[in-house]
């Protein structure tokens, strides 16, 4: 069936006349953010803010104010601690707001065929995703400065804090943990994606310079190696770097890290989410 202004697509999809196209575009990829929006604020805001946050305050507690307590840990541990908190509470939120309701539409209720009929690409669709996680992540990270406020024994120790670097930071790296959060959510099978999560999520939190400084692993030099293979780790140590005055992995180095991380995980989920969404 021939559509307005153009003739039938690809898939039974009708052609846009390439100026209706430009115009429509737009819209409906803020049409389909607007309604995530909407929903996580109708429906989920209670189930997305606990979480995002349970397993960082648990860290917050644990290992910034009880073990400086009972001795375990120095008393300043804990504001070394907050920027690799901050940093895995961006990259897992954007992450895990990405791969699992991406397994769930593609496999359970395929609600990803109604995002495809709208009038833009499928990657613009994919792009979407990442936007909406991006912004979830952003949300969550800031949250977490007041807690630290009420947890940490010294507080939040952020008179010298760099926000522009921050900003750069929250946005970059809530790319990042989305564009993983689309690979797994794309090329993993649904009926293996627990293990998936249980195998994968680990060492990416235990090697991602949260808990300690990178440079301080020179004494572990093979280990210190490996922590640069995760994307975590330039945003914890870009979040060090901008948060604290401990010693951090060149901000160089961190951008470049960031960078082509982000770009390599963007890549293969896009490409993914495309292979997808024409199957």
């Amino acid at each position: 069936m021939t559509g307005p202004g153009g003739h039938s697509g690809p898939g039974g999809r009708a052609a846009l006349h390439p100026t209706l196209a430009r115009a429509t575009g737009p819209r409906a990829f803020l049409g389909l953010l607007q309604r995530d929006i909407w929903n996580t604020l109708r429906h989920e805001l209670g189930g997305f803010l606990a979480q995002s946050l349970m397993q960082p305050l648990a860290f917050l507690f644990v290992f910034g104010l009880v073990l400086p307590k009972i001795g375990a840990a120095d008393a300043s541990y804990g504001t070394q601690l907050l920027p690799g908190i901050i940093a895995l509470t961006l990259v897992l939120t954007a992450l895990q707001n990405v791969a699992l309701p991406l397994v769930i539409e593609f496999s359970y209720t395929k609600e990803i065929e109604d995002r495809l009929l709208a009038p833009i690409s499928p990657m613009m669709v994919g792009a979407e995703k990442l936007v909406f996680a991006t912004g979830r992540s952003l949300i969550a990270a800031l949250l977490i400065l007041p807690l630290a406020a009420l947890i940490l024994p010294n507080g939040l120790q952020a008179g010298g804090a760099h926000w522009g670097m921050i900003a750069i930071l929250l946005v970059v790296g809530g790319f990042a943990g989305a564009s993983i959060g689309l690979v797994l959510g794309t090329m993993v099978p649904p009926n293996r994606i627990n293990i998936i999560f249980a195998v994968a999520l680990t060492p990416l939190i235990f090697t991602g310079a949260t808990f300690y400084p990178w440079r301080s692993l020179d004494t572990l030099r093979w280990f210190q190696v490996l922590t640069l293979v995760n994307p975590l780790t330039y945003v914890s140590e870009g979040m060090r770097a901008a948060l604290t005055q401990s010693p951090h992995l060149g901000v160089g180095w961190i951008a470049l890290g960031l960078a082509v991380s982000t770009a390599v995980f963007m890549f293969l989920g896009l490409r993914g989410f495309i292979r997808r969404a024409v199957d």
